[in-house]
């Protein structure tokens, strides 16, 4: 085991803190939303995902950095050197900036749809001939879905949903309407999510006209509220963000799909911890809601534009415009790997590796359905963390069950956010025969791996895959990840001992070629780095590249400052957060670190060791994140074919070189895109030809 490295003497601030560091990482992303050169409709769409994180990283680091705050703790020591208390004052206000940022950037996209004929019109904006579509759209679609709910009449305010949208309806009454006490009343409309958020109005010459849901009710509320006489009425939105913390329910008596299945429903009724509300509401309505609602000093309270959800930006309507998106390229061929034959043949003769979504993500469902009619073929293990809404690789796991296979899946129910999906799939599975393991207590499978035992010759034979994501076929068309398919049967050997680590768990396991979470990859990793210093120290050749979506944990951050200093030049694509400071004089000067954000989401975790010149190449499902290296359970797994460590070192270089959507991670966090007098290089464009020229060589 390697010693564990000392504090370094005399530098402030040697850790970025992890939230702060993911708001730049979103900034980000709101900098793609800004970028002129990005297709407009993408953009808005970018808009929609900086939203949807903002959401997420609400229910889950900002109520932990609550809970601690509430617990009346510090928090100093994990927190990179700052209170919880300061940090949520500094996490409102960062974000209080970023909207404002992502309002200006929405109010130049929608100047830009002018120029294109496409106009976004709200409820005043609204021609005669739009009023009456309008009309009809709102009996036929909108109003037999909406819940109104008169608050200013109720005891006790209703429970709001999580990261719901609602119009808070003010309505003054005329002094002849005798149905309140009060001149005031009150009233909420829940934006309702089975509909789509932009509705695309009949086209007025060369012109396209939409207007969003809530507008379209805001056009309507008399038509609502039509018993009431009142004098004036208005409308403004508001958003609750819940902690989605999940309560395991400790009941003995209960099915594990039944504890996490209560606890999904019980999220809803988490604590508020950001409140998002129309700065243009009156101030008397504000207290109201904010009074009933409970809302304290602890909670981010958030003035916004008109509209929230803006993730609902993320499916803005395509109104047939391909000019306003990114060119659309279909997913490659893998070289030698023929989709028309049987690929355990082929898989057989050597290692492939695959690239999503430059290349086609059908491999892996193609592998799973040959391997479902098989007769040689007689068991199935795959993990499962997250799957799509419709998953063909569910239903080739059914149908190898169907088949007589044995099929064992270890699902992780506890895959945030993706919980209620799973559940359903392990139920579906559960009926169709197939045998579900629900990982081990106190740890998340995290690893993505599949293993196929095959009848060949008499004797078993193993065929397997290991990806860096999960298998998802929504997801591969917009997440970048390697998968690695092998038949190398020590590899394949040491996969079944990770899947006979869930079954008996009280044993653990040794490997000789796997790199396995929780219990080895922290110190594995630390004497990979070791190795280098020492190389470079006996005057070796050394070096350090690493791909990685967060590297967060102290201690792994340490242990890369001391090869800095021991002179190993050390290149970081770290996509997320990134605690990590580099460039710093008697710390970090040999480490660079960059940041793509791009047309895909980064995912893969890439590690490459220099090793006296004698790579050593990994792909992994794990970050350097604490709960990655101690608490999960996670797969690094080593690339022996040389072929595919040249294209891992070329794919990581295309990368690096990046001098278009790369940022410059530095001390000064802002973002700072890396511009040189190189040839422009924009990498996820340069991997797709890169590929293209492997078929065509």
């Amino acid at each position: 085991m390697v010693e564990k490295t000392q504090t370094i003497p005399n530098v402030e601030n040697q850790y970025r803190n992890r939230e702060l560091s993911w708001l730049q990482f979103n900034a980000r992303v709101l900098q793609e939303a800004g970028d002129p050169t990005v297709p407009l409709i993408e953009r808005f769409r970018f808009l929609g995902i900086f939203s949807n994180n903002l959401d997420e990283f609400f229910k889950v680091r900002y109520a932990t950095i609550k809970r601690i705050a509430e617990a009346g703790k510090g928090g100093r020591s994990f927190l990179g050197g700052i209170s919880a208390k300061d940090l949520l004052e500094e996490i409102t206000q960062t974000v209080i900036e970023q909207q404002a940022t992502s309002l200006r950037i929405l109010s130049k996209i929608e100047t830009e749809l002018q120029k294109e004929n496409i106009y976004i019109i709200d409820e005043k904006e609204v021609t005669p001939a739009q009023s009456k579509f309008i009309s009809d759209y709102f009996i036929r679609k909108v109003s037999p879905a909406l819940v109104t709910i008169m608050i200013g009449e109720l005891e006790q305010f209703p429970s709001l949903k999580d990261s719901a949208a609602y119009l808070a309806v003010k309505m003054v009454m005329s002094k002849e309407d005798e149905t309140f006490e009060e001149k005031i009343n009150y009233a909420l409309i829940e934006i309702p999510r089975i509909i789509d958020r932009f509705v695309v109005l009949p086209p007025e010459g060369d012109r396209q006209y939409i207007i969003l849901l809530d507008d379209l009710i805001r056009h309507c509320l008399q038509n609502i509220f039509s018993i009431f006489k009142y004098k004036s009425i208005s409308a403004h939105m508001i958003k609750i963000t819940r902690d989605a913390e999940l309560d395991i329910d400790s009941d003995l008596s209960k099915s594990f799909i039944d504890k996490i299945s209560k606890s999904v429903k019980n999220r809803s009724a988490g604590d508020p911890v950001r409140f998002v509300y129309d700065k243009s509401i009156d101030q008397k309505t504000l207290r109201f809601l904010m009074d009933k609602m409970g809302i304290d000093t602890t909670d981010s309270i958030i003035p916004g534009g008109r509209y929230h959800n803006r993730r609902d930006y993320m499916d803005f309507p395509s109104l047939g415009r391909e000019d306003l998106l990114y060119e659309r390229k279909d997913p490659l061929p893998v070289p030698g790997l023929n989709l028309q034959g049987s690929l355990f043949e082929q898989i057989a003769e050597k290692d492939y590796l695959l690239y999503a979504p430059y290349q086609s993500f059908s491999y892996v469902v193609k592998l799973l359905r040959e391997a479902a009619l098989d007769p040689k073929v007689t068991t199935i293990k795959i993990t499962i963390y997250r799957l799509a809404e419709v998953s063909h690789i569910a239903s080739s796991l059914i149908n190898a069950a169907k088949n007589g296979k044995e099929v064992t899946v270890q699902i992780e129910l506890q895959a945030r956010f993706d919980e209620a999906a799973n559940i359903k799939y392990a139920e579906q599975m559960q009926s169709e025969n197939v045998r579900l393991i629900f990982g081990v207590s106190g740890l998340k499978v995290h690893c993505k791996a599949c293993l196929i035992e095959r009848i060949e010759k008499e004797k078993i034979k193993r065929y397997a895959f290991v990806s860096t994501g999960n298998f998802n076929e929504s997801t591969a068309r917009i997440y970048t990840d390697y998968t690695l398919f092998t038949s190398n049967q020590k590899i394949c050997k040491e996969i079944n001992r990770v899947f006979d680590f869930f079954e008996v768990n009280y044993k653990i396991k040794k490997y000789r070629h796997l790199i396995v979470s929780p219990h080895y990859t922290r110190n594995a990793i630390y004497s990979l780095i070791e190795t280098e210093i020492q190389n470079r120290r006996n005057g070796l050749s050394s070096g350090i590249k690493l791909k990685l979506n967060s590297l967060s944990d102290f201690k792994m951050i340490d242990k890369l400052y001391e090869a800095s200093r021991a002179g190993v030049e050390i290149q970081l694509i770290v996509r997320g957060i990134c605690c990590l400071v580099p460039g710093v004089k008697g710390m970090s000067e040999n480490i660079k670190v960059i940041s793509i954000v791009d047309k895909y989401l980064e995912h893969p975790r890439l590690f490459i060791f220099n090793n006296a010149g004698s790579p050593k190449m990994y792909i992994s499902s794990a970050d350097f994140m604490g709960r990655n290296l101690d608490n999960r359970v996670e797969i690094t797994c080593p690339i022996y074919n040389t072929e595919i460590q040249q294209e891992l070192l070329d794919t990581f270089e295309i990368s690096w070189n990046d001098n278009v959507k790369a940022r410059i991670v530095s001390d000064k966090l802002d973002n700072a895109y890396r511009k040189n007098s190189k040839e422009r290089l924009r990498s996820q464009f340069k991997l797709y030809d890169y590929y293209l020229d492997k078929l065509n060589g």
